[in-house]
């Protein structure tokens, strides 16, 4: 592994068209939870000039029969439910309004063959939703234990957010994009050598002292998010570097759920399975077994046993055994990856890393998708039931099993 370098991640904002289509599907999973926890749900959206379309499968008691017909009331509340995400994004603009723009519902039931595959039965438990590979990642570049360039992008555009919310920004629009590059020494962060930011905003902010104003703004916020000893004079900063930014969202570019899948993991720090989260209920592993993955790594990572590690997961299908389980630690173990992976199996309320025993371990059957779908889904804050596969709380159990 190179110990000197450069990296670079990348953010998107909550405004950004392929994050509002992620936050609208997160909102109907988390509706669809919340009248039936053992609800199916695979909800994608699209997101155009003054246009909203859900297409997917669901099925759930209080929701949808398996003949499509719509719970008395339900089809009112996706709308409400898509609306109010939009307008709590901040769209109210010509080319795409929470309150006007158009709205078609596509969704229809959840094929039965699906179904039958992954259902409990007999004396068969319940199958992954899906094949597919799941990856987490831990590093203790950052005391989130995340990647240090995807959790600065991140924050630098959470923060924009938030003051544009308050108004402490009212120039900002909701659209928006962050990158930042670090130089790593010794595989640690010494320097950042290049912010890219580039916001959506209000009439005239591209040019003369309103444009000043702007960037001034800009790279304030980059030295409240960034260690100061990570910056200096030699910093590039590119804002706005195209000029003005006063169409953007969904009016500007179309949105589709689920394609900014390295934004939403590791920035390109780890490797990633392919598989999206968002619109997804906990049944499919893509999103289930992505969050236990990272939750072990964590875990790895604050007991002290590696400074950074890569888990991969992999499954089939209506089988509920993982196929396989790995554990890279990079060469910064203190103990030998294959017992680390033994320890792993061997934690009984992990429940074998079944889907089953995930859900059950994390409590992923609730409506806690909502806050994941912008500005990442790892290194947040754990709180209440959000968040949880951000815990902590398995250390002493593979300390134990080390032992």
């Amino acid at each position: 592994m190179r110990s000197n370098y450069l990296f670079t991640s990348e953010s998107v904002s909550e405004g950004h068209p392929d994050k509002v289509a992620d936050q609208i599907s997160d909102a109907i999973v988390d509706l669809f939870l919340s009248k039936d926890p053992e609800a199916r749900i695979a909800c994608e959206t699209l997101t155009t000039t003054q246009l909203v379309v859900l297409a997917g499968e669901i099925r759930g008691k209080g929701i949808m029969d398996t003949e499509g017909n719509w719970a008395p009331g339900v089809q009112e509340e996706v709308e409400k439910t898509v609306r109010d995400t939009v307008k709590r994004i901040g769209y109210e603009q010509d080319g795409f309004h929470w309150e006007s723009f158009r709205f078609e519902n596509n969704l229809h039931p959840q094929s039965a063959h699906i179904a039958q595959g992954v259902d409990a039965s007999g004396n068969k438990d319940e199958g992954a939703g899906d094949q597919g590979i799941m990856f987490g990642f831990a590093t203790d570049e950052t005391p989130d234990l995340m990647p240090a360039t995807l959790d600065y992008s991140h924050k630098i555009l959470a923060k924009m957010a938030a003051d544009r919310h308050s108004g402490a920004a009212p120039f900002l629009e909701p659209d928006a994009k962050s990158q930042v590059t670090l130089r790593f020494e010794n595989g640690v962060p010494v320097a950042a050598t290049a912010i890219v930011v580039s916001t959506q905003h209000g009439k005239g902010y591209d040019e003369g002292d309103k444009e000043a104003e702007l960037k001034a703004y800009v790279k304030k916020v980059v030295a409240d998010v960034i260690p100061a000893a990570l910056l200096s004079d030699a910093t590039e900063y590119h804002i706005n570097p195209t000029g003005s930014f006063e169409i953007g969202g969904p009016d500007g570019d179309a949105g589709v759920t689920g394609r900014k899948i390295i934004v939403d993991t590791y920035g390109g720090a780890a490797p990633h399975g392919g598989g999206a989260f968002s619109g997804k209920d906990p049944t499919k592993v893509d999103r289930s077994a992505a969050y236990i993955t990272r939750y072990l790594a964590k875990n790895i990572v604050a007991a002290g046993l590696a400074k950074r590690v890569t888990i991969q997961l992999a499954y089939a299908i209506g089988v509920s055994k993982p196929l396989s389980l790995y554990v890279d630690t990079h060469g910064t173990g203190t103990v030998a990856d294959d017992k680390i992976e033994a320890a792993i199996a061997g934690i009984e309320k992990l429940g074998g890393l079944t889907p089953r025993g995930i859900r059950t371990h994390l409590q992923l059957n609730k409506p806690i998708y909502s806050k994941t779908a912008a500005y990442g889904h790892f290194g947040r804050k754990p709180e209440g039931d959000f968040f949880p596969w951000e815990k902590t709380d398995l250390v002493e159990d593979l300390k134990a099993a080390l032992a």
